[in-house]
């Protein structure tokens, strides 16, 4: 419980400290993810200059799983470059038999294969490197998985995209 709270503080903080961008410096990306729960390939498009949709194909152990979310994205620290961005959506995929590896320790042996199914969110930064195509990002990742569990996990990912 103290955890949530610590990233909605941030979260709330992040929000008041930034103010909305004019305009986004790129319109697609392509790149990819590390994460805690998978690695792998990330598209991100933007619809407006703030909204943007971004999937994520993530390769694990002994499976895939498709992540989509909605994100906002805002100035932050009123570094134009720096992008503060949060959102939602839903992830679906399967693993083999053998381990589930949860980001906090708390993993969950399987004997079969099983689906995963649930729902997301993100937060995090993105800052766009000037004169150039390349985007990095770091974000927390909270999960929330309905069809194995249910159980809550939150964990770190880094992105290197490039932009056009």
């Amino acid at each position: 419980m103290k955890r949530i709270i610590f990233y909605a503080f941030i979260s709330l903080s992040f929000l008041l400290i930034s103010k909305k961008s004019s305009a986004q410096d790129y319109k697609t990306a392509v790149g990819l993810k590390f994460g805690g729960y998978e690695n792998g390939i990330t598209v991100k498009y933007f619809m407006m200059n703030d909204v943007a949709l971004e999937g994520i194909a993530g390769f694990r152990d002994h499976g895939l799983v498709i992540t989509g979310l909605y994100e906002f994205h805002q100035e932050a620290f009123g570094v134009h470059e720096l992008k503060f961005y949060y959102g939602a959506g839903a992830h679906i995929g399967a693993i083999g038999s053998g381990v589930y590896q949860r980001f906090n320790g708390d993993n969950q042996p399987y004997n079969r294969s099983t689906i995963l199914l649930g729902v997301d969110g993100v937060l995090g930064l993105e800052y766009k490197i000037p004169k150039s195509p390349i985007a990095i990002s770091l974000d927390l990742n909270p999960r929330a998985e309905l069809a194995t569990g249910p159980f809550f996990d939150i964990a770190p990912g880094l992105g290197l995209k490039y932009t056009f």
